[in-house]
């Protein structure tokens, strides 16, 4: 069992890491230092709502990628992180908000990544259709996290929405606490 949750948890870091910053590589193949660059908006910096590839932040920063969460997913997200910390597990977030350029370039990335805008629609949504624009969409970083929050996380609204996608949660329960039925990717919805 132990081994499992190393082997999820892994899992999950690698496609967080792959998926979360979308870091441009290279000429030799290898991560780029810098940030990405958005050829006719110029860099992608906090005020984007970018958190570097592999980073994380609390849900106390004071960075735009937290600040401009939707209140309501904000408060949800705090109140399940405190019941959460009382099982030493604790939140963070490896994407949260993300302005409308940030989200387009995460599009247009994971279309030559993935040949068409079908297939990429999958993983990343056009910014015209994706909650994290309007801050109604969180990506947890990490599986104990994302773990507890499948299991206790609609008692606070919070929902896995895509099957796919392990680490995106949204304010989606209903009334009764109950979540609706996983979507089998982006593009099914």
């Amino acid at each position: 069992m132990r081994l499992r949750t190393i082997l999820a948890s892994l899992a999950a870091g690698i496609l967080i890491t792959a998926l979360a910053g979308c870091t441009p590589l290279d000429a030799q193949g290898s991560a780029a230092a810098s940030v990405p660059h958005v050829s006719d908006a110029g860099r992608l910096g906090p005020q984007d709502g970018y958190i570097p590839t592999g980073g994380s932040v609390a849900l106390t920063d004071d960075v735009p990628a937290v600040t401009r969460l939707d209140g309501r997913l904000r408060d949800a997200l705090g109140r399940a992180a405190a019941a959460a910390a009382e099982r030493h597990v604790a939140f963070t977030i490896a994407d949260g908000w993300r302005s409308t350029r940030y989200q387009q370039y995460l599009f247009d990335q994971a279309v030559a990544q993935y040949g068409s805008a079908q297939e990429a629609s999958r993983w990343v949504k056009p910014a015209d259709q994706s909650k994290h624009v309007h801050g109604a969409a969180v990506d947890i970083a990490t599986a104990d996290a994302m773990d507890w929050l499948v299991r206790f996380g609609a008692e606070y609204g919070l929902c896995q929405i895509y099957a796919n996608e392990s680490w995106h949660f949204e304010l989606a329960a209903d009334a009764s606490g109950t979540c609706p039925a996983l979507l089998t990717d982006g593009s099914a919805g």
